[in-house]
């Protein structure tokens, strides 16, 4: 298994292209279901997860090529859908891959989809999705860790209230009601910027969809989807990661192809911190504003409160601040798998419950340590590029589900860091 190895206390300088947002370009991906016409997706990241889709969606008869002259350009062409079974396998790998039944039940009104993988952070249910999937007339019931959906007579729409916030079961619901007999509308569904560019893409294949981005959306639904070719926004969290690991080392990074419009809650909690984050005619600027970091309380929300996908990474920047944070996990309830880790680089932090207590050191010092998700292996490579010595991050195949190419990026910027062969 690959480690990365980095010989930490540099000031990172330099610049990084961010990539199209992983959590959007799945779902982008899974939409191409939809329509019997080809579906042009620029922008895409060169990821492990979309790797993972592909193969799934490959299953399913999608036939998807890659542009040689330029890899962030994939068409997905469904014209043919040879199969309606999404095997254990497959989708085992990633979350993402459930998303396929709404879609399959909305144009073939039948699918047979394996329970999902992806990082071990909580228990994550597809309670709600499928809430909303029977609301909307399929049947689904689960059988040797399958799901097993039908709708025979096709899906008619309905008036869904989601009981609690859900992204993927907002983009899941939305996704199959376009397709559904009459209107859908869904009630406290979730606000992410990424839900916004799937409904962004899905109206430019004919869908019609209103409300993306608010607390209630309403999606007509039609005969069927035409083609289309979209843009995936860029990718927030890469953003925020790499404005958090230019404070973390007191370096300056410019970020390219990207903009603080949808760190949300994120934006004002790094300013707070001493973190300087300015507009460019290329993208942002991140750097510190003045000296050493302060202590900052932020209790992650849906969106636009603070990203649960940026905790750790802000965790392992608030180590170095001057004073106490407070640190509020709301979203995943074993999202604090990465301070035992961080600890180990001597960081002062205490958990109890769903709140950590960071009181900030002076320094790190570089360990050993052990990924257990995506973004607490990204915390840790954050932490490392800012201590002392050498730090050693194991299991990162974590990392190549979320990020593309982190060591060549960081080294770019003057980061000492390498990928060593397990």
């Amino acid at each position: 298994m690959d480690k990365i190895g980095i010989v930490g206390g540099v000031p990172l300088k330099g610049e990084i292209s961010i990539a199209g947002a992983k959590n959007a370009a799945l779902k982008l991906m899974v939409a191409a279901l939809l329509s019997d016409r080809p579906l042009v997706l620029e922008n895409m990241p060169g990821v492990a997860d979309v790797i993972a889709l592909t193969h799934v969606l490959e299953e399913l008869g999608v036939v998807v090529t890659i542009d040689p002259d330029m890899p962030s350009r994939m068409t997905l062409d469904a014209a043919v859908i040879a199969s309606t079974t999404a095997p254990y396998d497959l989708v085992r790998k990633m979350r993402a891959s459930v998303l396929v039944l709404g879609p399959l039940l909305a144009r073939c009104g039948k699918a047979t989809v394996s329970l999902p993988g992806g990082c071990a952070i909580g228990t994550r249910p597809v309670d709600l999705h499928i809430m909303g999937l029977e609301a909307m007339g399929s049947t689904i019931r689960l059988e040797d860790g399958y799901l097993l959906g039908e709708a025979p007579h096709g899906l008619k729409g309905a008036d869904i209230t989601f009981p609690q916030i859900s992204v993927g079961a907002t983009e899941h619901v939305m996704m199959a009601a376009v397709l559904a007999k009459g209107t859908t509308v869904l009630r406290n569904a979730a606000q992410e910027p990424e839900i916004v560019d799937l409904a962004d893409c899905l109206n430019a294949m004919g869908a019609e969809i209103e409300g993306a981005g608010e607390a209630v959306i309403r999606i007509r639904g039609v005969e069927g989807l035409n083609g289309g070719r979209h843009r995936v926004l860029p990718d927030r969290i890469e953003t925020g990661t790499y404005v958090m690991a230019a404070a973390a080392t007191d370096g300056e990074i410019e970020l390219l192809d990207t903009t603080t419009d949808y760190l949300g809650d994120a934006m004002g909690a790094l300013e707070a911190a001493g973190v300087a984050v300015t507009p460019t005619n290329r993208g942002i600027l991140a750097t510190r504003a003045n000296g050493r970091l302060s202590a900052v309380d932020i209790t992650t929300r849906p969106y636009p409160g603070f990203a649960t996908d940026l905790q750790a990474q802000f965790m392992a920047l608030m180590a170095t601040a001057t004073g106490e944070s407070r640190i509020q996990e709301n979203i995943f309830e074993n999202r604090f798998m990465h301070v035992p880790e961080l600890m180990r680089m001597g960081a002062d932090v205490q958990v109890h419950g769903g709140t950590a207590i960071v009181n900030g050191v002076e320094r790190l010092h570089g360990a050993q340590v052990m990924a257990t998700d995506l973004r607490a292996s990204v915390c840790l490579v954050v932490a490392g590029l800012a201590a002392e010595g050498e730090t050693v991050v194991n299991r990162v195949y974590h990392l190549d589900r979320g990020y593309e190419r982190l060591v060549d990026k960081l080294g770019a910027c003057g980061a000492k860091i390498e990928r060593l062969a397990g």
